[in-house]
């Protein structure tokens, strides 16, 4: 093996020698989690958020803005005998349609009805699934849904995910996570594949 290979077969780090974890931690109420990026993995990560939540028996909202009832998502198919409430309001992906102005509405009232959802504070969870679309085309109200999440009821938590999360959006999460997109089998010419990508 030659020097070259064997540096790179190296770890980059060592262990950490002393605890990473910061002193002095607090418990928070509720928080808000932004899932963003050009890379595969933000609705997954946030339904193993919502699954993880479900074991802890909170009770759990689910809103989807971009997929529609016609498309059952593995996620819906999970999370429906789980007790996971799951809103598809969405009329399909919108580089799919024929009546833009059909699915703005669409996304106007799956905002209407989850922001109902947050208000009402029965769900310690609630998960806005491709909102930052929606956000991004100004067919929902930034402000609005600025208000609700930062007003949001004490013990209600959120996760919104979507590319191109707005710059307000990052500033009042507590935590940010940027899924990069390094490779896609898409990208090869493979098509998304039933219990992987839905």
């Amino acid at each position: 093996m030659t020097e070259e290979r064997e540096s790179n077969s190296k770890p980059n780090d060592a262990p950490p020698e002393e605890d990473p974890r910061p002193d002095g931690l607090r418990s928070a109420k509720s928080l808000l989690l932004v899932n963003t990026g050009d890379g595969k993995g933000k609705s997954s990560a946030a339904f193993g958020i919502a699954m993880r939540a479900r074991a802890r028996d909170w009770p759990v909202a689910v809103i989807q803005f971009l997929k529609s009832d016609d498309w059952v998502t593995g996620e819906q198919l999970m999370a429906e005998p789980l007790g996971i409430d799951f809103q598809s309001l969405g009329d399909g992906f919108t580089w799919d349609s024929a009546d833009l102005t059909k699915d703005e509405a669409e996304a106007r009232e799956a905002w209407r009805q989850g922001k109902e959802v947050v208000e009402a504070g029965e769900h310690r969870l609630v998960v806005f699934d491709e909102i930052t679309y929606p956000l991004n085309w100004g067919w929902i109200d930034s402000a609005e849904v600025e208000a609700t999440f930062r007003n949001r009821p004490e013990r209600v938590s959120i996760v919104a995910t979507g590319r191109d999360a707005p710059e307000w959006l990052i500033d009042l999460a507590d935590t940010v996570t940027v899924m990069e997109n390094r490779k896609h089998a898409y990208e090869q010419g493979v098509a998304a594949k039933k219990g992987i990508d839905y």
